[in-house]
């Protein structure tokens, strides 16, 4: 697979026929899938020291990816031609300003009819990043968007229990009653940080 990131014309690679075998699309199986590429996509990255810029580079894919229904319907949909998918990638990336590794992993994706599962090789590459660098991934939802003050709190908090860095993946959900849930690493959080925020809380719903 590194050859074919690399240069997605040249041979197969070793470690293209580990990661391209899979010889089925079932749900169970997108994210150990996922994380196959993501592993073989990173250790790539890691050994040309182009982590960041590809990182870069998957994140304005999938920010294009949140913002345009069409491209999803292009990414999840079956009913799409191998040729049809990659011609339009390739359109997508270039417009995006993609390039290098990332560009040439996501159309190896498409020649590989895995598309559809691209986003969660994004996610895996993401969190691959992040533990490499000692960042701790916290989930945290809110009843409402929080303003940037208030989001700086809440990820100074979390830093503060983590003693580390803290990465925030924010979840809007109205249906929360206590207005802000958070999920740290593989728990939710425990009661000191529950205490530290406490106050957040409180000055969210102040602020409504």
């Amino acid at each position: 697979m590194r050859a074919r990131i690399r240069d997605e014309t040249a041979g197969k690679a070793k470690r293209e026929r580990r990661v391209a075998q899979n010889g089925s699309d079932a749900g169970p199986l997108v994210a150990g899938m996922a994380g196959r590429y993501a592993s073989a996509l990173f250790d790539l990255a890691r050994d040309e020291r182009q982590i960041d810029e590809v990182a870069a580079g998957l994140d304005r894919f999938d920010a294009l990816l949140k913002e345009s229904a069409d491209l999803r319907r292009l990414v999840k949909s079956p009913v799409f031609t191998a040729e049809q998918q990659a011609a339009a990638i390739a359109a997508v990336i270039e417009k995006a300003g993609v390039t290098g590794l990332a560009a040439n992993f996501i159309r190896l994706t498409a020649a590989n009819r895995r598309l559809f599962a691209l986003p969660g090789m994004i996610t895996a590459f993401r969190a691959l990043v992040q533990g490499s660098k000692g960042i701790v991934r916290a989930e945290v939802r809110v009843a409402e968007k929080p303003s940037d003050a208030v989001l700086e709190e809440i990820t100074a908090s979390l830093r503060d229990i983590a003693k580390s860095e803290v990465a925030v993946d924010l979840h809007v959900d109205p249906s929360l009653i206590g207005g802000l849930v958070v999920k740290m690493g593989s728990r939710m959080v425990d009661a000191s940080l529950r205490t530290k925020l406490n106050g957040i809380r409180l000055a969210m719903r102040e602020a409504r």
